[in-house]
């Protein structure tokens, strides 16, 4: 039995609203990237997918008044029902009808079946909370989940050992095309990639990570912070 206390989710988000936190200001990047993604999209049907999705700050934010929002269906994925719950009452206030909010494990293909390959892909507070070789691992599986031309915007904190460098590595070694990496002195880790070729077929029933350091325990797919 794990003696690691888990953080309340639900409180943790209080950080957004800070101003000043770097989680607030990691916010405000991740959503210029979104946005930047969407303005730069081919016209047409557009979809996306949000691993451990939180309260669906960083996307919902932008698509509530973003031209392309009608055009964008959207899977955001979460554990927790309580943000889960935030998330989707947030998509029916801002109209946002294409958007999907699931509760269900982020860390199992199987949550994107049907919705991979998206067009713009999330993968926010995941890599700073499992190891070294789960990081490779779902960057691989980000080969199935976006699509051609697509871009995935991620983060990773910018502790010691600092992994962005080798993250950009990662991405680039499975066809990605580095966009944007947020500077070493932000104070937060974040970048975006865009996937130039073609996406492999989605794997069923896999695992791509588990959580197992930072978020505590092993709960795989609730943090939303590194």
């Amino acid at each position: 039995m794990s003696c690691v206390t888990q953080p309340d989710w639900l409180s943790w988000h209080d950080a957004y609203d800070q101003p000043g936190s770097s989680l607030s200001r990691r916010l405000v990047a991740v959503q210029d990237r979104i946005r930047i993604a969407l303005d730069a999209a081919p016209p047409g049907p557009l979809q996306a997918i949000s691993m451990c999705a939180g309260q669906g700050r960083d996307l919902l934010g932008v698509l509530k008044d973003h031209p392309r929002r009608d055009d964008v269906k959207a899977r955001l994925v979460e554990l927790d029902e309580r943000n889960a719950t935030i998330a989707r009452e947030s998509a029916e206030a801002a109209r946002l009808d294409q958007v999907e909010v699931l509760t269900a494990d982020a860390a199992l293909t199987d949550s994107y079946a049907g919705i991979a390959p998206a067009y713009l892909v999330l993968a926010c507070g995941l890599f700073g909370n499992m190891s070294d070789a789960d990081v490779k691992r779902t960057i691989g599986y980000c080969g199935q989940l976006c699509a051609r031309g697509g871009t995935v915007i991620w983060t990773r904190g910018r502790f010691e050992p600092d992994l962005v460098p080798q993250v950009c590595d990662w991405f680039v070694e499975r066809g990605f095309e580095e966009l944007w990496v947020s500077a070493p002195d932000a104070g937060f880790g974040a970048g975006a990639h865009r996937f130039a070729t073609d996406p492999d077929p989605l794997e069923p029933g896999a695992r791509m990570f588990t959580f197992d350091r930072h978020g505590g325990g092993s709960t795989p797919s609730t943090r939303h912070a590194l």
